[in-house]
Order: structure tokens, then sequence, then C-alpha cells
């Protein structure tokens, strides 16, 4: 079940809501921790007991660390061991055989016979809330909670578990024991709720259309062209649904009283691949420089090889983190490599020339980027950054598609609205920190009609993919 559905729009999500606010206080984390179990085993019922499993295991762990003066070490080591335990042999274990077999079959040895493993839906997510939870309660950040059923709650709230954003214990811990919603709050996720199915149904899902057949496209039937503007529609699509959802989520948190972290702020309008990652999944990439990048000595190390070292280490786990892949690697060290020069000479260079040509800059890398992580082959990967090179210019169909050329200028305008006349202050409108900032009546309408428009493209298609599922 995903937000951008129908069953969940008319069904789910109503009733949630309704029985919520009609349960007293005291029940109604028991309520959202039912709602949440049904909501993952809709779409991944085999993985319930086994998730339920884990959240026990670390709740107990965890407690006994924090109990235990002398053994803290012990069930500390525990406790990282499961979670981590599970996301590498869910995750990579498939990877990690056929990598084995491939140099089996390279010296004549006969390769393993295995059974392949299937991957729990977002188990790259809620794998790092734990994480969180164990290092912060290690840290003595906040102390850790009382009630397993509040843990699971934590870990298992359908509106960040499947695809965040990643919320740090310590930023929610209070709400997850009390909490309270005014009208203002859920009226603005409401708001922020439809902003973000906007972005998804109508843009995202949209250039989907476009981007997915011209990513699989031959190498023969491509041209510099059609190449270019289907990565273009993928460099948007990518971002729209990504950013729509995790829109979706901050809304969803803003209706049931919790206040979950912003996980964009206009990526593209970056002026270099360091800015483009404060910018782009943002919990992510703090809880990569938090919980990884630091502890490994971060920029205090003391010496630049080291600090260079750190870095691309980090980005090529954040690649790995995406997906058991070479390409994914090859995706987290392509930025890893960025944010080197950019700390070795580049980053002067761009502090001290016109913003369209830094912004320009880090959008096509960015964009090219963006080859590796869609098409799962290395080598049709090369081919497609290869063609897109090429200079092999000429006629694209793409051109003539009214519906794709509307599309890609409102995704442009919108991705890089902070550059246009009273661009910030649109913003600010729409994504405010206080709703009493809105013009009440007009975004109301603005909320009314996009939903309803929304909503009508649902039922007339579909086509509904959602990219970061896979991970």
């Amino acid at each position: 079940m995903v937000f951008s559905s129908v069953i969940f729009l008319l069904y789910f999500l109503p009733i949630v809501l309704a029985v919520n606010y009609l349960l007293p206080a005291r029940f109604r984390n028991y309520w959202l921790l039912f709602s949440s179990l049904f909501f993952y085993a809709w779409g991944a019922p085999d993985f319930v007991m086994l998730l339920m499993g884990s959240v026990v295991a670390n709740f107990f762990a965890v407690k006994a660390m924090h109990q235990s003066h002398k053994f803290n070490k012990i069930w500390l080591v525990l406790s990282l061991t499961i979670n981590v335990g599970l996301l590498i042999y869910f995750k990579y274990f498939n990877f990690f055989v056929d990598n084995i077999n491939i140099l089996l079959a390279q010296i004549g040895v006969q390769p393993m016979g295995y059974t392949k493993v299937l991957l729990p839906i977002g188990i790259s997510f809620f794998t790092f809330q734990s994480l969180t939870y164990t290092i912060d309660v290690y840290r003595k950040v906040h102390e850790p909670l009382r009630k397993l059923s509040d843990y699971a709650l934590y870990i298992m709230l359908f509106p960040q578990m499947i695809a965040g954003p990643i919320v740090r214990f310590s930023s929610i811990a209070g709400e997850l024991v009390s909490r309270h919603t005014s009208h203002q709050q859920f009226k603005q996720g409401i708001h922020r709720f439809v902003i973000g199915l906007s972005k998804k149904v109508l843009l995202a899902n949209t250039l989907a259309e476009f981007s997915t057949e011209t990513l699989l496209q031959n190498g023969a039937e491509l041209n510099a062209t059609t190449a270019w503007l289907g990565i273009l529609a993928y460099t948007f699509q990518i971002y729209f649904d990504f950013s729509g959802y995790s829109d979706m989520a901050i809304g969803l948190g803003n209706m049931l009283g919790f206040t979950f972290p912003e996980n964009f702020n206009n990526p593209y309008a970056s002026k270099s691949i360091t800015e483009f990652w404060r910018r782009w999944h943002i919990t992510l990439s703090t809880w990569m420089r938090d919980y990884l990048y630091i502890p490994l000595g971060g920029n205090r190390v003391g010496s630049k090889g080291r600090l260079y070292f750190n870095l691309a280490f980090v980005f090529i786990i954040s690649g790995l983190w995406h997906g058991a892949s070479w390409n994914f690697i090859i995706w987290g060290a392509y930025h890893g490599f960025f944010l080197i020069i950019e700390r070795l000479f580049l980053g002067k260079i761009l502090k001290n020339i016109p913003a369209v040509f830094s912004v320009s800059y880090a959008f096509l890398a960015a964009l090219v980027g963006w080859v590796f992580f869609s098409i799962e082959s290395f080598g049709e990967a090369v081919n497609y950054i290869s063609i897109m090179f090429s200079g092999s210019f000429g006629f694209s169909e793409l051109l003539l598609d009214r519906k794709y050329i509307f599309t890609l200028i409102i995704s442009a305008v919108f991705a890089f609205w902070l550059y246009l006349p009273h661009g910030a202050n649109l913003q600010n409108w729409f994504f405010g920190a206080k709703y009493r900032l809105y013009p009440s009546l007009a975004m109301n309408v603005v909320s009314v009609v996009l939903l309803l428009i929304s909503f009508m493209h649902l039922v007339a298609s579909g086509f509904n993919p959602f990219i970061y599922f896979r991970f």
C-alpha cells in the first residue's frame, strides 16, 4: 500500500485518523501500532513476524545496555549485530553470492547453488532508525523508552516506515510518549500531504512514463537528443517522486501529532555537489555524517589523505545503502569524487563564478550520476552516457509530445524556483513553518483543487511507480 493509492486515500487514512481522534489519548499509540502493522502486512505479510522479532530483540538489548555499566558494550555490539546483520543478510546476500559465483566461473569452478533471498520493504530505513535508537541511548543523548509498544511504534510508524524520512530517536522521543495535535497543525498536515501527493502523482508519475521507456531502449534506437531528454525526465522524476513522498510523510506526521524532519531543500538549486548533499535526502546525509563520517574522524583527521578516504568511504557506503549493485557503489563513489575535488580546488572556483554556471555544473553532475542509479547494468549505463555525449543529436519524438514538454517545464520551474522573481516568497507561501502565515482561504482552495486533480489522475491511470520502494 502506498500513500498515492486509492485504497490508502479512501479507506486506510480516513479510518486511521477517525479512530485515532475518537480514542482517549492513552490508547492512541496502540491504535497507531496496529494500523502500522496492518499497513506493512498489506505489502509484505511474510516479513511482519521477522520485523517484530527484531524490534523485540533490539528493545530488550538496548534496555539491558542502558541498565548495565559493566557489560554495556557487549549489549551494544549485540544490538548493532542484530540490526546490521539483518540488513546485510536480506539486502546483500544475493549480491555477495552472485559476485563470488562470477569469480568461481572465471577460474573454472562450479558456481554455488542457492535460493534467492527476498528483500523486506523498507529495511534500509527502519534499520537506520533502529541503529539511531541504540546509538543515541548508548551515547546518553536520551533515555530509552519504557514500553515495548512505544519503541515498536517508533520503528514501525507507517508514515515514515517504508521510505523515511529517517527520524532520529532523540527528536521524536517526547512525542512518542505524549503529544497533542492542534487544529493548526492538523490543517498544515493536510496541506503538506496534498502538496506531496500532487508532486508524486502529477509530476513524478507523468515523467516516469517517458523516462522508463527511454532508459530501457536499445542503444541502436537512441540518439543523443532522446538520451538527454530521457535522463532529464528521470532526474526530475526521482526528485518529485521521493520529495513528494517525504512531503506526504511529514504531512501525515503532522496530522497524527508528530514532527518529522525535512528531507529536501531545493537540491537542484545547489551550486556544488557538496551543497547538493546538504539539500538532497537530508536525513540520510546527516545520518551518515553524524554516525559514520564523524566517528571516522571527520574533518579533524591528521592528513588530507585520510580526510579524502573518509569522504570516499562514506559515499561508497551511501551508494551501497541504496542498493546491492555495483552501479549503486559506482554512483556513491562518483559523488564522493566530486566532493573530494571540490575540497581540493573546485570549490573555490565555484564560489567565484556566476551562479548560473555553478548551478549548471552541479545539476549536470547530478544528472549524469542518475544514469548509474537508474540503469542496473554497468555496461548499459556506460553505453547510455556515451550516447549522451556522442554528438548524435537529431529528431526525437519526445520533442513533439506536449504532455512531456509541459510536465518538464513545470518540473523545472518548481526545481529552480528559488532563482525566479519572488520564488523564495512563493516557497514560503507553500511551505511556511507556521500555517497562520498562509492566506487561509487561498490555501484551502489550492489544497482541494490539487487533491481532486491528483485523485482523478490516480483513478484514470494505473501507473503508480515508486523508486525508493527498492531500498
